[in-house]
């Protein structure tokens, strides 16, 4: 990996860790494919917006080994998991955590005592977070932004890093709660799991039906993910690269002069200025997992997807023609040119 030219925030020491990344990220490449088979972009997706410090949502139909893939994702890098099922009855406090009155030995004194909940982990998965009322929802959306829990006005940090994964179905809507689109925009990426192919299917049924699954050899560690998240902020970001992230995202915003024509007509509402600091950051962490220190048009390219298609409002005329927000976007890739 070479330094390049007029980078000058990343000193030696953040180019070593940047290379360590790297070298990292192909060989937790190699031992996730051990358990989970067919599933690489979902899985590097993942890892990108954990080193970006970013929330992911997960869409896919039931038994695509999404709980698995987290779960070892935690394994992997030896850090905290927290699973929760969210349910219509589920309150704020399930997930946050509560006080309870509590009698000291001896004394016989009474105090309140904080009771930590599973949001108090470094990687947390919400099953079917559409399931569960606005409340609960906002309760887990506040922590994802604030990083921190208020309960009875005392603030609770949370132990860094910390990623949240929610999964949606996208099948079954009736007796769902769909996050309204200013909740959606705190998540960085919106993840599709897809079916695998027949030969990964294949590989899948033989492997879990012929043993246990391999025990993993755990990499990094939370200390050093939370320097790695440091170092993806000093990836060299040149001004062509920023304007062309910008213009993409202008570009979705169909009340404008900007927007091509099929934007006006296939969209209501286009993203916000958060989706361009996504695109950058996602961008950032893209290229150092692909050996680089510097950002690329095709690392804009690359993340575009996941960062734009829950950010994007779609018309009727849109759904009548079965036009979703990736074509949107790749058509965009047609008519906004990277600036030289």
């Amino acid at each position: 990996m070479q330094k390049t030219t007029g980078n000058e925030r990343m000193d030696d020491a953040d180019l070593r860790a940047a290379e360590e990344l790297t070298a990292a990220y192909h060989k937790m490449t190699r031992e996730l494919e051990r358990v989970i088979i067919g599933q690489g972009d979902v899985l590097k997706q993942i890892l990108i917006a954990l080193f970006s410090r970013g929330h992911c949502l997960l869409e896919g139909v039931p038994g695509l080994a999404k709980t698995l893939m987290v779960s070892t994702v935690a394994d992997l890098l030896s850090l905290k998991f927290s699973r929760i099922q969210f349910t219509p009855d589920l309150m704020p406090s399930d997930i946050t955590g509560t006080e309870i009155l509590e009698t000291e030995e001896g004394t016989g004194h009474r105090r309140m005592k904080f009771v930590k909940g599973p949001i108090f982990g470094n990687i947390l998965l919400g099953d079917e977070i559409n399931r569960t009322p606005p409340k609960t929802q906002a309760a887990l959306l506040q922590a994802m932004q604030e990083y921190k829990v208020t309960i009875a006005g005392q603030d609770f940090p949370l132990e860094r890093p910390f990623l949240v994964l929610g999964t949606q179905n996208p099948i079954e809507q009736e007796g769902t709660y769909p996050l309204p689109e200013a909740q959606l925009d705190r998540f960085m990426f919106r993840i599709l799991v897809d079916y695998p192919s027949y030969e990964d299917e294949l590989k899948v049924a033989e492997t879990t039906t012929s043993g246990e699954l391999p025990k993993l050899q755990p990499m990094l560690d939370r200390t050093e993910i939370v320097r790695l998240q440091q170092v993806v902020l000093k990836v060299l970001v040149g001004k062509s690269v920023s304007a062309y992230a910008v213009q993409l995202v202008r570009a979705t915003r169909p009340k404008t002069d900007e927007a091509p024509d099929f934007v006006k007509k296939y969209l209501t509402w286009g993203a916000g200025t958060r989706a361009c600091m996504a695109l950058l950051l996602a961008a950032k962490s893209h290229a150092l997992l692909d050996g680089r220190v510097h950002v690329s048009g095709d690392d804009i390219r690359a993340i575009a997807k996941p960062v734009l298609r829950h950010r994007l409002v779609t018309s009727f005329a849109a759904e009548s023609d079965g036009i979703t927000t990736d074509h949107i976007v790749e058509k965009l890739f047609e008519v906004i040119r990277e600036p030289e």
